[in-house]
């Protein structure tokens, strides 16, 4: 496990079962970003996702505090039945208040340093196929398309860990 990087400005830590609050609320306002017509209500309780997620044992929920405020945010683990060396990356959300500023980049080499330190080869993730602002940011960061099935709602996209 990677120790909190801490800047002048900004902490990336692990997220408190405490913060749940916080982190539900930085969730929906970044997930509204890219549902045009609003956060669509399938019924998911994203309180008790998000504290399941704060309380796995086999997760991590890494985030970045900005003058006391959580500003971005990444969930991950072992997908079940996936190989140990295989990570996905199931939350990453940086306040639209924030974007541009270098939280993603930022968060995102956190969890790619914790990830290769773990003995991680490969990380996973799906991003909504309306999210073209994020789907940019992945590639930027090296990660790449799987084929999609037509009329997917998701893009799996895959980064690989291996040491450099």
């Amino acid at each position: 496990m990677i120790m909190n990087r801490v800047t002048p400005d900004r902490m990336i830590r692990t997220a408190l079962p405490a913060e749940v609050a916080d982190v539900v609320a930085l969730h929906a306002r970044a997930r509204a970003t890219y549902y045009p017509d609003g956060l669509p209500q399938d019924g998911t309780d994203w309180l008790a996702s998000w504290e399941s997620a704060l309380a796995r044992p086999d997760g991590r929920v890494l985030c970045v505090v900005e003058a006391g405020r959580i500003v971005g945010l990444a969930s991950f683990r072992t997908p079940e039945g996936a190989p140990a060396e295989t990570v996905k990356l199931f939350q990453f959300h940086v306040d639209p208040d924030h974007w541009r500023r270098g939280v993603g980049t930022a968060l995102h080499a956190a969890c790619v340093e914790e990830w290769q330190a773990d003995g991680r080869r490969t990380a996973v993730l799906d991003v909504h196929v309306d999210n073209l602002r994020a789907q940019g940011f992945y590639r930027r960061q090296g990660w790449a398309p799987e084929p999609a099935e037509p009329g997917a709602h998701h893009l799996a996209m895959r980064l690989s860990l291996a040491a450099e």
